[in-house]
């Protein structure tokens, strides 16, 4: 499975592309960061960020593209930058008809390093582990998106298989009134 992990962020949006399936080594294709000047109108920042991502999509070709769900934190504006950017993200692969799938920080802080609680450090450690990395990505926000990545190639499988047993109980139980 090839993952397109979406940290999004209107000045740097992490982008990291990870190849692989749940205990096998993963193999990162690539890593890297949409940045756009804050100083720039929200407009041209959102088409800027369209742009590398399509970019990525056009280079990696992703069978999924998983993107941060966006929390709410106690500063509104960098919450609502953060939900622009991830809807753009989310908006180019789906034109494409590229399924997404959202993480939560802490599923992914969990998924990459045991605990929902991780530091960046603690994450940007375990990516360089996970991947055979030389050193952390820089900045985190690469980083984030390759946790974001491995995180999805190692959950889908056991949210693949909860879907599957709600659909088949929904299909036994019948149509509801």
């Amino acid at each position: 499975m090839r993952v397109l992990g979406v940290d999004p962020g209107l000045t740097r949006c992490g982008v990291g592309v990870v190849d692989g399936v749940a205990g096998r080594r993963l193999t990162m294709l690539g890593v890297g960061v949409v940045r756009t000047p804050a100083d720039a109108e929200l407009g041209v920042r959102l088409v800027a960020i369209e742009r590398g991502i399509e970019a990525w999509l056009d280079e990696h070709r992703p069978e999924v593209v998983a993107v941060e769900r966006v929390f709410s934190q106690h500063n509104v504006s960098t919450v609502m930058g953060t939900a622009q950017a991830s809807a753009v993200a989310m908006l180019c692969a789906s034109r494409r008809g590229i399924p997404v799938a959202l993480h939560t920080p802490s599923e992914v802080k969990a998924a990459v390093s045991g605990s929902g609680r991780a530091d960046k450090a603690q994450v940007g450690a375990m990516v360089t582990r996970l991947l055979r990395l030389d050193a952390p990505p820089r900045p985190a926000d690469a980083a984030d998106a390759l946790a974001l990545a491995i995180c999805h190639i190692w959950r889908a499988p056991a949210q693949n298989r909860l879907q599957q047993a709600v659909a088949a109980h929904r299909t036994l139980k019948g149509p509801t009134a």
